[in-house]
């Protein structure tokens, strides 16, 4: 298979026949679970109030992304603006949920994309992707035909239909994905999602069987696999445990974990009482050691000054 294995899609033709399937998808849009079945072609807006054309709020070489990701020269990010769930403490709620952004033709998306390659970045990163897969697949084919060969990184709340993520096999070398709740109770009071668990974790298994276990490069990059991210939440509202048993027991104890502790009241946040505080200390060192439990070794934690380090030392490496 060539790298990264759009190349390979692009020669033989399944890039373009994909991206003109996803794109008839558009018409009776059922792109995410919530399956709106609104014709976005006529620019109807569903759950993500989102029509035709993409909606880019900004586009960097971030740096502020895991290890692995971001590396020396930064990870080739694209902010998509709005998104398929409604986290009551999105702290980017101002382009997810208050629509920030602006529309852009499949070609200016193209773009983007070339031009985060040629400031050097490793990766294109999109970020928040699921509602605007149709147009990221055109924009795409545009752009491998003008050189594009840097690998894509899904990065995604998580909140996918496997059907969907099945579709981008033949796209896609790094996932990046959210893990946010184990309880439907919860995803429904604080994300409007209660079915987020069992499509989040039925997407990830496929996930790792397309990418497995990340392969890394000896100068620290990525170049293939399934990062999952955990944001430790207030009084345990993500269910740690039950996440950390189902990557133990359904997909393995090598895969890597991002174990976040950067949540802070936002958005609506401040306004419920068990999400208005930032984690504790204790908090945090709890689901460390709950991942710990599990066998769950191979990722990162945050240490004191919010630097990340890994949290075991089996790191896959790129022969």
């Amino acid at each position: 298979m060539k790298y990264p294995r759009y190349i390979e899609s692009y020669e033989n033709g399944a890039l373009e026949r994909l991206a003109d399937t996803a794109w008839e998808m558009l018409g009776s849009c059922a792109l995410c679970p919530r399956r709106c079945n609104v014709n976005r072609l006529n620019d109807q807006k569903g759950y993500c109030r989102t029509g035709k054309k993409a909606v880019v709020c900004s586009y960097m070489a971030h740096l502020g992304e895991e290890p692995p990701i971001s590396a020396s020269k930064g990870s080739g990010t694209i902010f998509f603006s709005n998104c398929n769930m409604s986290c009551t403490y999105c702290q980017n709620f101002k382009f997810s949920q208050l629509d920030e952004g602006r529309r852009v033709e499949i070609e200016e998306l193209a773009g983007f994309m070339l031009e985060l390659q040629k400031q050097g970045c490793h990766n294109i990163n999109l970020v928040t992707p699921t509602h605007i897969m149709p147009q990221i697949l055109k924009a795409l084919l545009l752009a491998v035909a003008k050189g594009l060969s840097i690998p894509i990184c899904y990065n995604t709340s998580g909140y996918e239909l496997p059907q969907v993520i099945k579709m981008l096999e033949i796209v896609v070398d790094i996932y990046l994905s959210d893990m946010r709740y184990a309880d439907r109770q919860m995803a429904e009071k604080y994300s409007q999602a209660p079915d987020y668990p069992k499509y989040n974790q039925d997407s990830i298994k496929l996930m790792h069987r397309q990418t497995g276990i990340p392969t890394i490069s000896e100068d620290g990059v990525i170049r293939r696999g399934l990062i999952t991210r955990l944001l430790v939440l207030p009084n345990n509202i993500s269910g740690t445990e039950e996440i950390a048993r189902f990557l133990s027991s359904e997909i393995s104890k090598d895969t890597y974990i991002s174990l976040m502790s950067q949540y802070f009241p936002c958005n609506k946040a401040d306004q419920i009482k068990e999400l208005s505080r930032r984690i504790t200390l204790e908090e945090y060192e709890d689901a460390v050691k709950i991942i710990h439990k599990y066998g769950l070794y191979n990722g990162w934690v945050q240490e004191s000054g919010g630097l990340a380090r890994f949290a075991g030392t089996n790191i896959k490496k790129n022969i």
